[in-house]
């Protein structure tokens, strides 16, 4: 078949093809200033930098004869496309995101939203003790590599409300975990 009538990606497909995560069910996608303003930072510079040169790319690889061979064409094309939909996966989740001043609770005891937790796991499968530190950021900014967990992730759920020296239990597939609180932190207010 002719390339010419082969029907190219579709732009405008679902949010599901953006690779949203799910929210809880009348949750809210929470996020703290930092988290936001690299997101907004992402999406600004996709917009004003990045989809205008290959977009002018493009333009020039077009005027340059027969498309279907010309490699600079397709793969502008197909950038400009990646493009496109992380702008959009962006542009929703900005439009949706709820920021928190996680300092707010600078001096607490109990764990909220932004929390970096220093907690003591054990296994009801094993006598096994670890001591493991995560902080609870937004789905959208965590990285579990930094030792950054979603608030939605089972570990944060667990910990969620619980209070230094408070045990609680993490129910997994691969058994109960007993854990206990042994400090809980939060980042001093930055200046504006």
């Amino acid at each position: 078949m002719n390339k010419a009538f082969t029907k190219e990606l579709d732009a405008d497909k679902d949010d599901d093809d953006l690779g949203l995560l799910p929210l809880p069910a009348g949750g809210k996608n929470y996020i703290t200033p930092a988290g936001y303003a690299r997101l907004r930072k992402e999406f600004m510079t996709l917009m004003d930098s990045e989809r205008p040169k290959v977009v002018e790319a493009v333009h020039w690889a077009a005027k340059n004869g027969d498309r279907s061979e010309n490699g600079d064409y397709i793969y502008g094309k197909k950038r400009l496309r990646e493009i496109d939909k992380r702008i959009r996966f962006l542009s929703k989740r900005l439009e949706i995101a709820e920021v928190v001043d996680t300092s707010i609770h600078q001096g607490a005891d109990q764990v909220f939203f932004g929390a970096t937790v220093r907690y003591e796991e054990s296994s009801s499968l094993s006598a096994f003790v670890q001591q493991r530190t995560v902080t609870i950021m937004g789905i959208d900014e965590a990285d579990n590599q930094q030792g950054q967990v979603s608030w939605v992730s089972p570990i944060a759920r667990a910990l969620l409300r619980a209070h230094v020296g408070d045990e609680v239990n993490m129910v997994t597939p691969s058994g109960v975990y007993a854990i206990v609180v042994l400090s809980v932190a939060y980042p001093c207010k930055t200046a504006t």
